[in-house]
């Protein structure tokens, strides 16, 4: 057992992008390249179903939408790939950010056609903010879409970093002829129909001022070489470092439904990407390298497997060796467990494993033992930070419309909590149940999934709340004082957790003037009654 060296083949990434920018899309196609699946929208062994590999819950198949983040690994070029593919609406960012707490890279896609969009803009500060090394692809130039220096220059403007071109294309649409790839100098030529994996049988063209492309390609070729030829220039060139700590973004282009400009970006992903770097606890910082295994629980899943009920702890190993039956201990609660049934994941599909090291992302099936933001180790107390609980700013009621089926809803609501696919409220008085999300879609996806997962038909009512604040104070006397005076508006949460839920603005800034000793948080640390903001 090598621990440094098993972390140097360890590359985990996260996949960001607006809506229908062709993340899904080529997500599947990096599985493809890598030799995971053999058919683009199935799974290895599934080939019946069609359906995206990262898309496996029902609702996400009917609307053709990523509605949760999921992990996929596989080996490429001798380096263990960890790759998470989140969902691109803004409805579920909750998500999409505490996937990329667990990553130590991102790859960006971008839609041609659009530019940088509002939720890519969104995503993109939160990797800011962590110096997430971000590698980016610019996505559909099989259509007629923008100017590929107009591009790059948007990008660097809302990246705020420099854009490094490692691939130019080469004409779009209808003349698109395929894809320079600038650090190789040679040309990988586009077939149109090209709906395949791109192997040996894929044909190249050494050199840029090889006069074959010019007699080939004509007027888009010269054109591209122009371009070429101007960047290498004026464009900052590629610095590793540079890239490492957040100040550039090599930049690749293709068409991932073409299976065209991806395998570039894979080979820079093993190529370029960071190894596991070390993580941040509130005791002291764990190094991926160290002997002794840590984790931390980024996301729950309820019903993966609709047949078995089931609850998977999603966990980023952050240090050591994890092998299969070892005693660990969740540091919240104290608690022993000894995982037998680990797996590891390709979407739906879950195989056991035996052992993983850090940048491993590692399944445990569980029954609420997990919570998000639990840390696993081997008997050290530790609290990783950075998975916030956001306030939520819109609020349902929830009903049942058969009184019979209470239990299924309650327990379905309870999973549902625990795995942060929407805030559950309990409040102090009376037993409506109260939902809170930060998107109007978050409703809809819960109700659907109570109806196909626990089948619950639930009634969604309007609720006077229009913002949720978490409470702590230095003296439990006045946070009792305060609840007491204020119980209407009084509930609490999935780990029971108090929150003040107000019906506007100036309720809250009153009750904030009449108790200046009680602490009005707009942010929860997952897992914990930790505040941050």
């Amino acid at each position: 057992m090598n621990i440094p060296q098993e972390v140097a083949r360890r590359r985990t990434f996260a996949i960001i992008s607006h809506p229908d920018a062709g993340k899904t899309t080529l997500t599947e196609k990096l599985l493809l390249f890598a030799g995971a699946i053999q058919i683009a929208g199935s799974v290895k062994s599934r080939k019946a179903s069609r359906h995206a590999s990262s898309d496996w819950m029902e609702i996400e198949k009917q609307r053709g939408i990523s509605v949760a983040s999921s992990v996929m690994q596989m080996e490429y070029r001798d380096c263990v790939i960890n790759l998470l593919d989140t969902p691109g609406h803004q409805d579920f960012s909750e998500d999409t950010y505490r996937v990329l707490t667990a990553v130590d890279a991102a790859l960006m896609v971008i839609d041609a056609a659009n530019g940088v969009e509002p939720q890519t803009i969104r995503l993109l500060q939160v990797c800011r903010a962590r110096n997430t090394p971000i590698i980016t692809f610019v996505n559909k130039f099989d259509r007629e879409v923008r100017e590929p220096l107009d591009l790059l220059a948007e990008i660097e403007q809302h990246i705020g970093m420099d854009a490094v071109p490692f691939s130019w294309p080469v004409g779009m649409g209808r003349t698109f002829r395929g894809v320079f790839d600038i650090r190789n100098d040679r040309m990988r030529v586009f077939r149109p129909g090209q709906d395949r994996l791109g192997t040996d049988d894929d044909e190249f063209v050494q050199g840029l001022d090889n006069p074959v492309l010019t007699e080939r390609f004509d007027s888009e070729f010269a054109k591209a070489h122009d371009e070429i030829e101007l960047l290498s220039e004026a464009a900052v060139p590629f610095d590793q470092q540079a890239f490492l700590d957040a100040r550039q973004t090599p930049v690749f282009f293709g068409s991932a439904v073409n299976n065209f400009g991806v395998q570039e970006v894979l080979d820079t992903l093993v190529e370029r990407a960071p190894t596991p770097g070390p993580r941040q606890a509130q005791e002291r910082e764990v190094r991926p390298e160290e002997p002794k295994f840590t984790g931390v629980v980024f996301k729950v899943q309820a019903n993966m497997d609709p047949a078995h009920r089931d609850r998977v702890a999603f966990v980023r190993v952050s240090s050591g060796h994890f092998q299969r039956g070892m005693r660990l201990t969740v540091s919240r609660t104290g608690k022993e467990i000894r995982p037998n049934n680990v797996v590891s994941f390709l979407s739906q599909r879950r195989d056991l494993l035996d052992d993983a090291y850090a940048g491993d992302v590692i399944g445990i099936p569980n029954h609420g033992v997990l919570h998000l933001g639990d840390v696993l180790t081997e008997g050290e107390k530790l609290q990783f930070t950075g998975l916030p609980f956001f306030a939520p700013e819109l609020f349902q009621a929830v009903e049942v419309a058969d009184p019979l089926r209470t239990k299924q809803l309650r327990t379905g609501l309870t999973q549902l909590g625990e795995e942060g696919a929407i805030q559950v409220f309990r409040p102090a008085v009376g037993s409506t149940l109260l939902l809170g999300a930060v998107g109007q879609l978050q409703f809809e996806v819960v109700a659907h999934r109570l109806k196909t997962e626990y089948g619950v038909e639930a009634r969604l009512l309007h609720s006077r709340y229009t913002m949720a604040r978490w409470l702590s104070a230095e003296d439990p006397k006045e946070l009792k004082r305060f609840i007491d005076g204020n119980l209407a508006n009084i509930a609490y949460d999935v780990v029971d957790a108090v929150a003040f839920l107000a019906t506007s603005s100036a309720q809250l800034r009153v009750a904030q003037e009449l108790y200046p000793k009680v602490q009005f948080h707009a942010l929860r640390e997952h897992g914990s009654q930790v505040f941050t903001g």
